[in-house]
């Protein structure tokens, strides 16, 4: 098994969307252009931050399959495989291995309370109908993720799970922990739009997977994290942090963030976010056109 290099910044990318919500795929050009302009290792779609669980099945295969013409050859895709039912998350993996996917990345199902055993199992279906790298993501806002006991146990019977990705702060000694468990195997990935990377960045993190609009400015702080250039990546990432931090405020308002500024740096057309979606008030959409004007020349 080949393994892509996923190592350093990793975006999603958005799913536009035309003035009535309808969707438009004209500007992944756009998109594809910028991710490698800023030297990316890899692109990932669809997923939280492209509105997966606002796209239907139709949706989602023509964005595949634009997205996947126009990287081909130049960056790498990692194809979101996200359902609350294993069989058929596995099937979307297989699916998107005959495709073109480089990595397939699920999303193990939180909707509900779930033993352990039921998502290692889950996993485990998943990395079992693909021959490509995986990456198994717990985003889980009301209770703990998974642990070392997890990820040894998947390793074990998986060897084509790479990647775990976390959507939390303070796991330094469990990154440690799982590169000595798997002797470097098994790599951790950074969610939650990239907050965490000052913090994490010493203790061998693999990359940062945030939104798309920032990834020129991630790219220069993940230099800084090759180089343990300490001082430059922490004022670098002061620079961006609030921008940051009110995308994060929830997940709809991530999209609000990260469409705007997309917009007005020349990337999108519009900033349109799909419906049922959480509009922000004027208060903090003043706010967040204050922090555009940092990035927009």
């Amino acid at each position: 098994m080949e393994t892509p290099v996923m190592h350093g910044i990793i975006p999603i990318l958005p799913t536009p969307f035309h003035a009535d919500g309808t969707l438009d795929l004209e500007p992944y050009g756009s998109l594809i252009d910028f991710a490698v302009a800023s030297g990316v290792a890899a692109v990932g779609v669809p997923a939280f931050g492209s509105e997966f669980y606002k796209l239907d099945a139709g949706e989602r295969g023509e964005i595949l399959t634009r997205v996947l013409a126009l990287a081909k050859g130049r960056v790498p895709v990692m194809v979101q495989c996200n359902h609350a039912c294993g069989a058929k998350a596995a099937a979307m993996a297989r699916h998107a291995e005959s495709i073109g996917a480089a990595v397939v990345n699920t999303a193990l199902p939180r909707t509900f309370t779930s033993d352990p055993r039921a998502l290692l199992d889950f996993s485990r279906q998943v990395c079992y109908a693909t021959s490509l790298p995986v990456v198994i993501q717990d985003w889980n806002p009301g209770g703990p993720t998974i642990g070392l006991d997890f990820i040894r146990a998947l390793h074990r019977d998986c060897p084509n799970f790479r990647y775990v990705k976390l959507e939390e702060g303070g796991i330094g000694e469990l990154v440690r922990a799982i590169r000595e468990e798997t002797g470097g195997a098994v790599q951790v990935l950074s969610g939650w739009g990239g907050l965490y990377l000052p913090e994490l960045a010493a203790s061998g993190i693999a990359g940062i997977v945030p939104g798309m609009s920032l990834i020129d400015r991630f790219r220069r702080l993940w230099d800084c994290v090759e180089s343990a250039d300490w001082a430059t990546l922490d004022a670098g990432f002061a620079e961006i942090l609030p921008f940051i931090s009110l995308s994060l405020r929830n997940l709809e308002q991530f999209h609000h963030a990260e469409k705007t500024l997309l917009h007005k740096r020349g990337i999108l057309p519009n900033a349109v976010v799909r419906d049922v979606t959480v509009p922000m008030d004027s208060d903090a959409t003043d706010y967040l056109l204050r922090l555009v004007g940092r990035f927009v020349k």
